[in-house]
C-alpha cells in the first residue's frame, strides 16, 4: 500500500491546532491531529448537505447562500450544480491555505468551482459574518466541524449555542434553511434548534456515494 505523504500544514487562526493536507496516490485527506476531518473518497454527505438545502429553496429568484467551510469543495460543487444562474454563493473559510489547496493540489476535486462567477470567497470567521447580517440568506450551510461542537476551533461552539442559532435565524430570510453537517447524532443540538424556533428535520445520510459505509447526520432547520 502506498504511504501517506504530507503536502502542507496550516495553522488555524487564533487556535493552537494545525490542519494537515495529506496524499496517498489519488486520495487526499485533511487531518486535525489524529482526527480525519475529510477524505476525498467520502463526499456523499457533504454533497447531500447542498442538494437537500437547494431542494428547500427551489424556485426562488436570486437565491443567496452562505457556506461555512470550504473543505474539499464537495458542498460548493453540489450547490452550484443545483442552484440557478442568478444565485450568489458566499463561502466563508477561516484558513486561507484551504482555499490555496483548492486552487493547487485539490484543483481537480474543485473542478473550477472557485472560479464560478456566482461564488465569492470570504476569508474569515463564518460566525462573525452571520452575526453581521439580517435577512440576508436563503440558506446557511455549516460544515466547519465534525458536528455541533467546536472540534476544529473552540470558539466555533458559539455557532451551535442558543445565541448562535438565534443569530443564524436572524440572518436568514423568511422560509430560509439552516443546514448543519455532523458525523454523529446530537439530541441536545436538535433540542436547541427547536427551542430557538426552527422547524427541524434530522436526516441520516451515507458518507459514501456508493450507499455504503458510515452514516452522517444533517440537520435541516427551517425558519418560518
Amino acid at each position: 500500500m502506498l504511504p501517506w505523504i504530507q503536502l502542507d500544514r496550516a495553522t488555524i487562526p487564533g487556535e493552537a491546532g494545525d490542519l494537515r493536507l495529506k496524499q496517498r496516490g489519488s486520495e487526499f485527506s485533511i487531518m486535525l491531529g489524529s482526527t480525519e476531518l475529510m477524505n476525498s473518497r467520502l463526499s456523499g454527505s457533504e454533497e447531500a448537505l447542498a442538494t437537500l438545502s437547494c431542494e428547500r429553496i427551489v424556485g426562488r429568484k436570486n437565491p443567496n447562500m452562505l457556506i461555512g467551510g470550504l473543505g474539499m469543495g464537495f458542498t460548493l460543487r453540489a450547490a452550484l450544480a443545483a442552484l440557478p444562474h442568478d444565485a450568489h454563493v458566499v463561502v466563508a473559510e477561516l484558513v486561507p491555505a484551504v482555499v490555496e489547496w483548492g486552487r493547487g493540489p485539490l484543483a481537480e476535486l474543485h473542478n473550477g468551482a472557485l472560479d464560478d462567477p456566482r461564488v465569492d470567497i470570504h476569508l474569515g470567521d463564518v460566525g462573525a459574518l452571520i452575526r453581521s447580517k439580517t435577512a440576508a440568506y436563503d440558506a446557511i450551510l455549516l460544515d466547519v466541524d465534525n458536528g455541533p461542537d467546536g472540534l476544529t476551533r473552540a470558539s466555533n461552539d458559539g455557532l451551535y449555542s442558543h445565541d448562535g442559532l438565534r443569530a443564524a435565524k436572524s440572518a436568514l430570510r423568511p422560509n430560509g434553511v439552516l443546514a448543519v453537517w455532523s458525523s454523529a447524532p446530537d439530541r441536545a443540538f436538535t433540542r436547541r434548534l427547536r427551542e430557538v424556533g426552527f422547524a427541524t428535520d434530522e436526516v441520516s445520510v451515507r458518507a459514501s456515494n456508493r450507499n455504503s459505509g458510515a452514516r452522517h447526520v444533517l440537520w435541516m432547520a427551517m425558519r418560518h
